[in-house]
């Protein structure tokens, strides 16, 4: 072997200064801001932002949707009843001209066809007469103009329809005009 001479041996000596330098330098490795670190914690920021800008966009967009159809469906279901309502005069008067007696038979079956296809146009339409005659009188669908006594007939019964009423869906477009027994 060879022998190692003392200068080898020896650990190199570290004066204090380099000591108190070396362990500074890790503290300032931590402390020392990185800028990609801090690039990448503004990305993810601004990322979450968007996400949330995006989010509240698109939920703002489907209620938007969904009022847009509701409206439409409103002002179609508006719309139907303004024109069935329009037509409802006509229907009156095909029914009393139906209630007259007449020797003409042609005329007859004419004013019994125009009835007919009407009341197919209103149906097409989702318009239909309310039940009034022999029902129990209801307010939200009838219109009571006059009161009789009747023991035939039981409380609150519709004995007589004078105007008919007509409603789409739930929706009433006119009242029927009824006689209630009390």
């Amino acid at each position: 072997m060879h022998p190692m001479s003392k200068k080898e041996k020896q650990p190199e000596e570290v004066t204090p200064e380099e000591q108190t330098a070396q362990a500074a330098a890790p503290e300032a490795a931590e402390e020392a801001p990185n800028p990609l670190l801090e690039e990448l914690e503004a990305l993810k920021q601004n990322l979450t932002d968007q996400e949330d800008k995006f989010l509240r966009l698109a939920a703002e967009y489907d209620n938007y949707r969904r009022r847009s159809q509701k409206e439409k469906e409103s002002a179609w279901a508006d719309s139907k009843a303004e024109t069935a309502a329009a037509f409802l005069p006509v229907y009156d008067n095909l029914e009393r001209a139906l209630k007259q007696e007449t020797a003409d038979e042609a005329y007859k079956k004419g004013v019994e066809m125009t009835m007919t296809q009407l009341k197919e146009v209103l149906s097409k339409l989702g318009i239909e007469e309310i039940p009034a005659l022999g029902q129990t009188f209801d307010p939200n669908l009838h219109n009571a103009v006059m009161h009789v006594e009747d023991e035939n007939a039981g409380e609150n019964t519709i004995v007589e329809v004078f105007q008919s009423g007509f409603r789409s869906g739930d929706k009433v477009i006119r009242f029927a005009m009824v006689k209630v027994a009390n």
